[in-house]
């Protein structure tokens, strides 16, 4: 008969409890903190504390960003120290308050550039279309700031120079920028100074120019009817970039020639902003 050593069989207790010891202890797959779906409504959040204080350069404390981005003040104070850790918020006073930061101007300088090459090719071709000068524009405080530029080809144009600025509630440009704003930014743009008469057109109530806005972001058009410059008259349109920022893209012309081609200009102008945009990888408006 065959005899099979226990040894062979069975572990000695003292050596079992020793491989035991050794064998790392199975605790399973690692556990994230945080899933996915929070991850995303951390950025979401903190990209809605940036935007807050857009056109603010005078910063805003934490009880107001809190308030307009509807957070908990706690909570809004955990995502403005991370975003003033890197350099994206800085504050905008000894005492309190803060404002958007220099790591977004060099982010922005880099989008910019490749903005630039998105719109100008699609902005000479409209200019070359409609024969008239076409401009792009950005919102810069209570302003329209003119970023680019192309001149048209008739004798008889309107021209302005890149960054000049304008006026928000008389001119084209600046309408159509108001236009894309939320209801709640636009009133307070209107309603922080008087709205300035600089022609007999000029619209001068917030009321009025409230009813012309609610117009323009149903026809996506924003009329200029000489209430800028006396003998000028322009469209404009607007939309948000990537980064949030307002655009707006316009055609300024002689009153004298803008009355006939004034619906032809409107169709080219809203096709030229839907080529910007699907350029830019935004859904057609």
């Amino acid at each position: 008969m065959i005899m099979i050593d226990s040894a062979f069989r069975t572990e000695q207790p003292s050596q079992k409890e020793e491989r035991m010891a050794r064998k790392p202890a199975d605790r399973g797959p690692p556990r994230s903190i945080d899933s996915p779906k929070q991850n995303i409504q951390v950025i979401t959040r903190a990209i809605n504390v940036l935007r807050s204080l857009e056109g603010e350069p005078e910063g805003l404390s934490l009880g107001q960003i809190a308030q307009r981005v509807g957070l908990a003040r706690s909570t809004v104070q955990r995502i403005v120290d991370a975003l003033r850790a890197e350099q994206f918020l800085i504050s905008a006073s000894p005492t309190a308050g803060v404002r958007l930061g220099p790591a977004l101007i060099r982010l922005a300088a880099s989008a910019s550039v490749e903005f630039d090459h998105i719109t100008r090719p699609i902005m000479a071709e409209l200019s070359q279309t409609v024969g008239e000068t076409v401009d792009l524009s950005v919102l810069k405080g209570n302003s329209a700031v003119f970023t680019d530029q192309i001149q048209g080809r008739h004798r008889l144009r309107a021209v302005s120079a890149v960054g000049e600025s304008f006026p928000l509630h008389c001119t084209a440009n600046g309408k159509a920028l108001l236009s894309v704003l939320p209801t709640d930014k636009l009133e307070r743009l209107l309603l922080r100074t008087p709205l300035p008469k600089l022609t007999a057109n000029t619209i001068t109530k917030p009321a009025d120019l409230l009813k012309e806005i609610e117009t323009c972001r149903r026809t996506g058009i924003a009329i200029d009817d000489e209430e800028h410059t006396e003998g000028i008259s322009a469209l404009g349109t607007g939309f948000l970039d990537p980064m949030g920022r307002a655009i707006a893209l316009s055609i300024p012309v002689p009153t004298t020639r803008f009355k006939r081609i004034r619906q032809d200009l409107g169709v080219h102008l809203l096709a030229a902003r839907e080529r910007i945009r699907a350029a830019l990888g935004e859904p057609a408006g």
